[in-house]
């Protein structure tokens, strides 16, 4: 059975910095894409970030040079290092992996990816 299991998400004040973490167990995520998507109350599920297989990185916009997006295959996990964080950053964050790795394209949409996270909350306080 796959899981995935995010943790690292709480209260913090704008400026602040937060680390999230999503262990993969199941089966062999190791050459599988992931990614952090967030979704704020009344609102859509949206793209944060993500990192395939051979390490491409992308992220969105409002993320830029904010956070950073990593992997660690050998432990097949997934982090999300959140700085700078700003009161319209708070929403849940997921973690998703997609069932295959590509090496060039950096998948971004909510349909490409097959297992999710139950979720953690991140709020940011002004």
């Amino acid at each position: 059975q796959v899981q995935l299991v995010e943790s690292g998400g709480g209260l913090v004040q704008a400026g602040g910095s937060l680390r999230l973490s999503c262990a993969a167990s199941g089966r062999t995520f190791s050459s599988s894409d992931m990614g952090w998507f967030r979704q704020a109350p009344g609102k859509e599920r949206e793209f944060v970030a993500a990192i395939n297989w051979s390490g491409n990185t992308a992220y969105a916009d409002f993320v830029k040079g904010r956070f950073t997006i990593s992997r660690d295959n050998a432990k097949i996990t997934v982090y999300l290092q959140m700085n700078s964080l700003k009161p319209e950053d708070t929403a849940v964050y997921y973690c998703a992996v997609r069932q295959g790795g590509s090496w060039i394209v950096v998948f971004r949409r909510v349909p490409e990816y097959d297992y999710w996270g139950q979720g953690t909350q991140v709020t940011v306080s002004s």
